[in-house]
């Protein structure tokens, strides 16, 4: 966090959101506001938000945001929104300037209003969507903020920040500093209401994690909990844990972790014709990178012996798979049948 935080001196919250939320806000108010916060830079930061090339905050095809499926803004579900209110959270993320996301940050620390923090971290979160903002945020060392908020007390307050630390994460920079909230955003997973916002938020932030290998050992033991919430979730939460399985599973170094994990007999209820296209196509993903792994016969001995683990409910010759992609074959869906006869091949 900062070296101390500074304390708005326009005592309605509301009426500093709303100044952000304008078209720009006055460099002249910032300053009057900023009178002292965040760290400094030792080293001078060209700030290329304004007069850059055109698309310049907009993720890059190939970039590591581009790689994660379908997630762009977030935005809590069944949220109301007013066009004409003012609020910071309908800002366009793209104009943000770096002294904004500052005095953001620094309100943040200072609000002790739940619906306020969440007008911010909303703020926050969007503008994360854009590499540069993520960049920023981070040098304004406004990843431990939003951090801790993963405590508050609120659960929509908690809810929020994980959807702005999840497009924090799509940085390789700030993955650095997010993945030591792990253990935390598990047991957020492992605590919280089935199909809650909090989890759903938590699968985000773990999905963009584990879009490369670098982090993935810190998910080798929560197989059994993703596969655990696989069988009861509806189908949005369905295919964001899914996302992170096929992630953890497209890596080999984390297959002997995956296979032993215990896992319910049930997720092979899920190889059928009435669950979800989206659920089941990422359901056969994860199916056939498991398929691909070759134990030795001495592993997979070994692995017949551990109960309930996934490489008897799915791999071993006792396992239903084969005959459910079978019958999967006479699919609806040609993209899906393609995909089953993948896996069986």
């Amino acid at each position: 966090m900062g070296d101390g935080a500074f304390s708005p001196k326009i005592g309605n919250m509301k009426a500093l959101l709303g100044i952000v939320a304008g078209a720009g806000a006055s460099y002249g108010l910032y300053k009057l506001l900023s009178g002292g916060g965040f760290k400094r830079y030792k080293k001078s930061v060209n700030w290329a938000l304004k007069g850059g090339q055109p698309g310049e905050g907009s993720p890059r095809p190939g970039s590591l945001l581009a790689k994660v499926s379908g997630l762009d803004v977030v935005c809590l579900r069944g949220e109301r929104t007013d066009a004409a209110s003012g609020d910071a959270t309908h800002q366009t993320p793209g104009n943000l300037r770096p002294e904004h996301l500052k005095m953001l940050l620094a309100c943040l620390q200072t609000s002790t209003s739940p619906p306020d923090r969440c007008r911010l971290l909303l703020t926050l979160g969007n503008a994360a969507a854009f590499t540069v903002n993520q960049n920023v945020i981070r040098e304004f060392e406004g990843i431990p903020v939003i951090g801790g908020l993963l405590s508050d007390p609120a659960p929509e307050v908690k809810a929020h920040a994980l959807n702005a630390l999840s497009n924090l994460c799509m940085n390789v920079e700030n993955q650095e500093q997010l993945k030591v909230y792990v253990p935390q955003v598990l047991e957020l997973i492992e605590m919280s209401s089935v199909n809650s916002d909090l989890q759903l938020g938590a699968l985000r932030l773990l999905t963009n994690l584990s879009v490369t290998d670098k982090h993935q050992y810190l998910l080798k033991d929560s197989v059994t909990l993703l596969l655990s919430l696989l069988v009861v979730c509806n189908e949005t939460l369905q295919v964001q844990t899914l996302k992170v399985l096929v992630n953890l599973s497209s890596n080999p170094d984390m297959m002997d972790d995956i296979v032993q994990a215990q896992a319910p007999a049930s997720v092979m209820l899920l190889f059928d014709v009435q669950t979800a296209s989206a659920v089941l196509l990422r359901l056969l993903t994860f199916a056939g990178n498991l398929k691909a792994w070759r134990p030795s016969a001495q592993v997979a001995d070994q692995l017949r012996r551990k109960q309930d683990c996934l490489f008897r409910v799915m791999l071993d010759e006792s396992s239903q798979l084969h005959g459910r992609l079978v019958e999967l074959l006479s699919h609806p869906d040609k993209e899906l049948q393609a995909q089953v006869a993948r896996v069986l091949t």
